[in-house]
């Protein structure tokens, strides 16, 4: 006696559903969860809010203190996984260790690629050749964010900006030419430990620009924290769009960092803002320019330059 064949294989009977195809990289994931958190479980999206929020962790915690860490059951994290067309926690866990692997070396590391790989004959051109490379980027990531940047920081009471250490140049330069048409732009310096006493002045109609890229500082995520908390729109200027502090921005502004030498490289940074200041300017229109005439007078009258002819 034959037994009845699978319910798959009986004719007029729909196919079981497939698993979905798992994201092939970071980027890709984090952007699903995105899309996709409205409408997974209330546990789900718990594991998806740390995912998303703390994705430097995944490498390095184990799932249980990743689980805990998010109000959620281990288990949860595999079922998640499982969801997103993974066969486990591993298999998307490989995912945060391939970027991490992918990300910033230390420099000590990179300055000895150079001392070991480089010559002097052939350093120029292959500086010449990323700094081309890393601005030809900017257009392209940039195209439909700078509008809605600029539109953001238009229509805030104030502007706040924070870059630390080898993001302050960037920050500074934003700061030193946008506050030449607008006095209401401040600079977060947190100089001898006053970060806090700063960020008391965040103010809910404010708007917080926070520059940050690989290896991020710890005090430009409390930056941007606070700025969410305090209700301001926050714009992020980084080299990822899922770095630390692009992951809850209003608007993020891309820029790369790569570099033949061991540190990274400043200049698509420092282009962006000066793009971004060109379209503030532009937007505020004979107002900026009446602010720009008289600041750059106040700088002539007060004897910043040297006048032509007394050296």
């Amino acid at each position: 006696m034959s037994s009845d064949p699978p319910a798959s294989s009986r004719p007029g009977t729909p196919a079981p559903p497939s698993s979905p195809a798992p994201p092939h990289d970071l980027e890709a994931l984090l952007e699903l969860l995105r899309r996709g958190f409205p409408t997974l479980s209330t546990q789900f999206q718990g594991g998806a809010r740390y995912l998303l929020d703390h994705p430097q962790d995944v490498p390095v915690l184990s799932m249980r203190k990743i689980a805990a860490s998010a109000g959620v059951q281990p288990a949860t994290l595999v079922r998640l996984s499982q969801h997103l067309g993974f066969e486990g926690w591993q298999a998307m866990r490989e995912l945060f260790v391939d970027a991490l692997r992918g990300g910033a070396q230390p420099y000590a590391r990179r300055a000895r690629k150079v001392v070991r790989e480089s010559s002097a004959s052939r350093m120029l051109g292959e500086m010449l050749e990323a700094q081309h490379h890393n601005l030809d980027r900017i257009a392209a990531s940039n195209e439909k964010t700078l509008p809605q940047a600029a539109e953001l920081l238009s229509h805030a009471a104030c502007v706040h900006v924070a870059g630390f250490r080898a993001c302050f140049p960037i920050a500074f330069t934003f700061h030193y030419v946008y506050r030449l048409f607008r006095s209401t732009v401040h600079l977060i310096r947190a100089d001898a430990g006053t970060l806090e006493m700063e960020l008391r002045g965040l103010a809910p109609k404010d708007a917080v620009v926070v520059v940050s890229f690989a290896p991020y500082s710890q005090e430009s995520i409390r930056v941007a924290e606070a700025a969410r908390e305090c209700g301001c729109k926050v714009i992020a200027l980084t080299d990822s769009t899922v770095a630390p502090i692009a992951l809850a921005a209003d608007c993020t502004l891309l820029f790369s960092v790569e570099s033949p030498s061991f540190f990274p490289s400043i200049t698509a940074g420092v282009a962006v803002v000066e793009a971004l200041v060109e379209q503030l300017l532009a937007r505020k229109g004979k107002g900026a320019i009446r602010a720009l005439e008289q600041a750059e007078g106040e700088l002539h009258r007060t004897g910043a330059y040297v006048t032509p002819g007394h050296g």
